[in-house]
């Protein structure tokens, strides 16, 4: 939406499709949950009874308290109405000077659209506090080769940097200062540091609140068992290290809506965890990540043991071959799978990620990733024999034993 390729229609579901279903839509504000006489208080003034409640109020964007954060021109990103209002003054004020906080999917994805929206228009800067772009998907030595293409596109990449404030002049924002004294003009600055639960409603309800969100069971039921709570405003369990993540992304939230309605419908489904598995395409790199970097395993105690290979789109004979990159990270006291990243030049690879997350879901080993048999096809694969995921662990199987 900020680059003008797709409209809020396009990404939003029609009033009709819940009407369609049965679904009695109302656009209010949940304001307060009588739990004793168990009705919900609308900002309409309206109040609802209910059996059973479900809470999905979502999560709004960090804003770092620096100074400057409330200038003309300051935003973050999270809804399509934060879309709109960024569209919106890139257009009536010319914006051309872009400063990025937080090289994270979502900053390094709006960055490159806007660039391939407008080639050799935008001045853009990504400013990250840690040492490289995607630190949350990648490691290092992934992240660098990202960034390097980064470079090649237009990006000027400032990484473990920290910004000391936001500069403006009259109301409106003018630059960004650095914790080392430079400064980077300005004339527009998108905040994209993480996000934090909507908790309000839950804390107004006297309900268990974690770390990062609402405590759940298993079966997504919160400390008061007429009410369930899904999506973002959820702390999660993370599935390899057992401890409490925000896990705010697409996925967790699609499946936690579906099991909160199967709890509703008396199925007993266990949410299994998390282990962030995304993906993100900036211009034409694909770039995908699932479970534990080697940085994050060895953080939690882990002793790690990793391949990198080099893979391609299609048989080696095939017009058309594009390169893709395949690391894979292990538990050397178990041997068991807990990490992937990737980086494609070509999109079909990436998907890829998903048969890495079922293996470790599956709690699949060097040894039982060394017979992974996969489809093949010249169109559509690499040779059997160059099959990265078996490379992988092959190569791994070799390290165990220096």
């Amino acid at each position: 939406m900020v680059a003008g390729l797709a409209t809020v229609d396009s990404i939003t579901n029609p009033d009709k499709m819940f009407a369609d279903a049965g679904i009695n839509l109302i656009i209010a504000k949940a304001t307060h949950v009588d739990t004793k006489q168990k009705k919900v208080e609308l900002s309409d003034g309206r109040k609802l009874p209910y059996d059973k409640l479900i809470l999905g109020t979502g999560a709004s964007p960090v804003i770092p308290l620096i100074e400057g954060h409330d200038l003309q021109g300051v935003f973050t990103l999270r809804s399509a109405p934060d879309a709109e209002e960024i569209r919106h003054f890139l257009e009536v004020r010319k914006a051309k000077k872009l400063v990025f906080i937080g090289a994270g999917f979502i900053s390094l994805e709006v960055a490159t659209l806007l660039i391939a929206s407008k080639p050799n228009y935008y001045d853009v800067t990504v400013i990250e506090l840690l040492s490289h772009p995607l630190p949350l998907m990648l490691d290092a030595d992934m992240a660098g080769k990202l960034q390097e293409y980064l470079v090649e596109k237009g990006c000027w990449m400032k990484m473990g940097e920290k910004v000391a404030r936001i500069l403006g002049q009259d109301g409106n924002v003018s630059g960004v200062e650095l914790a080392t004294g430079e400064r980077i003009d300005a004339d527009m600055v998108l905040l994209s540091v993480g996000a934090k639960a909507n908790l309000e409603l839950a804390k107004d309800i006297g309900l268990e609140i974690g770390r990062f969100g609402i405590k759940v069971n298993k079966f997504l039921e919160t400390s008061n068992p007429d009410i369930l709570a899904a999506g973002d405003c959820v702390e999660k369990e993370h599935f390899i290290t057992k401890k409490p993540v925000p896990g705010q992304i697409r996925g967790p939230a699609v499946i936690q809506g579906r099991l909160a309605a199967k709890r509703l419908a008396g199925y007993e489904i266990e949410f299994p965890g998390v282990l962030n598995n995304m993906a993100v395409k900036l211009f034409n790199k694909t770039i995908a990540a699932t479970g534990l970097t080697e940085e994050q395993a060895r953080q939690e105690g882990f002793e790690t043991v990793s391949a990198t290979v080099n893979s391609r789109s299609k048989h080696g004979m095939i017009p058309g071959v594009k390169p893709w990159i395949l690391k894979l990270v292990f538990d050397r006291e178990t041997q068991k799978l807990i990490g992937g990243q990737i980086l494609s030049d070509s999109e079909p690879p990436v998907k890829e990620i998903d048969t890495v997350n079922a293996l470790i879901l599956g709690g699949k080993t060097i040894a039982d990733l060394t017979t992974l048999m996969c489809a093949g096809n010249p169109d559509c694969s690499s040779e059997p024999s160059l099959e990265p995921i078996t490379i992988a662990a092959e190569q791994s199987l070799q390290k165990l034993k220096k």
